[in-house]
């Protein structure tokens, strides 16, 4: 249930929201609603870990600590938080410093939440969901446990959770970035990309690399160490002047470009 109350104030009504998911809820698309809809689910598990934290004090204080609660804890709370911070930009509620920006015109804001989700946040995002994957591969190979024999085992499950929950945020603040570039121009394919350069070089260089080392992987010769592919030619690097320059980055120049002038020529097309 979604509640509204009327907020009276100067000389015409306005509707206060309490559910910040509905705010622009005519504006979302179906990334915005898929990570609402998956967070309101989700955030049951904040009274679940009220409860854990209350039975966990509860057993200590009565001399039966339970090693797997603490554990419990921290699980339901990495989840919950990492899938919040998707909810968070989706929705707007995210803390900013609001000091200036309250009181820039529409456009000008658009053009600092543009800056700010793809040159910024989504880069981040998509460096840490690259970070994470290998955390989560190699604990699901270990089947990493608990450091304590009472503990939760499985860790790599939560391990799986945090890197997707990457991928969460990245939909998030992609969805976020097309609403707010229709600000200031039509969110054609190849605005979105040209626009989101730095993001757009992040995810290409990432595809690049990762379908280079995968057809290493499979072309891999019998009985040799996985771990001699990136020791391949491919992701050496060269000089060029003072500089040492990786092939997978020259690589990935040239595929951007590639992408986002044929994206740019999809849209020149649409046009006429």
């Amino acid at each position: 249930m979604h509640e509204e109350e009327t907020v009276i104030g100067g000389d015409e009504p306005s509707v206060a929201i309490n559910d910040p998911g509905e705010i622009d809820r005519g504006e979302h698309g179906r990334g915005d609603r898929f990570v609402v809809n998956l967070s309101n689910v989700v955030a049951w598990l904040f009274p679940i870990l009220m409860i854990a934290i209350c039975a966990q004090v509860v057993l200590r204080q009565a001399g039966n600590n339970q090693a797997w609660l603490d554990d419990f804890q921290w699980w339901l709370y990495g989840a919950a938080v990492l899938v919040g911070v998707a909810y968070a930009v989706t929705t707007n509620s995210h803390v900013r410093v609001d000091i200036f920006y309250d009181n820039f015109d529409p456009r000008r804001k658009a053009r600092i939440d543009v800056f700010a989700l793809a040159w910024c946040f989504l880069p981040f995002v998509i460096l840490s969901w690259d970070v994470t994957l290998g955390y989560a591969i190699s604990s699901v190979v270990a089947d990493e446990g608990s450091d304590s024999p009472n503990g939760l085992h499985n860790l790599w499950i939560l391990k799986v959770v945090l890197n997707l929950s990457f991928v969460l945020i990245a939909m998030a603040t992609w969805s976020m970035y097309k609403r707010r570039l229709k600000v200031l121009t039509a969110p054609t394919l190849g605005r979105k990309l040209l626009y989101a350069l730095p993001s757009t070089m992040f995810a290409i260089n990432l595809a690049a690399y990762y379908a280079i080392y995968v057809y290493h992987w499979l072309t891999l010769p019998e009985g040799e160490n996985p771990r001699a592919i990136a020791r391949k030619p491919i992701f050496d690097e060269f000089e060029a002047g003072p500089w040492d320059i990786k092939y997978t980055i020259v690589i990935t120049v040239v595929l951007t470009i590639v992408v986002v002038g044929l994206a740019l020529l999809r849209d020149a097309r649409r046009a006429r």
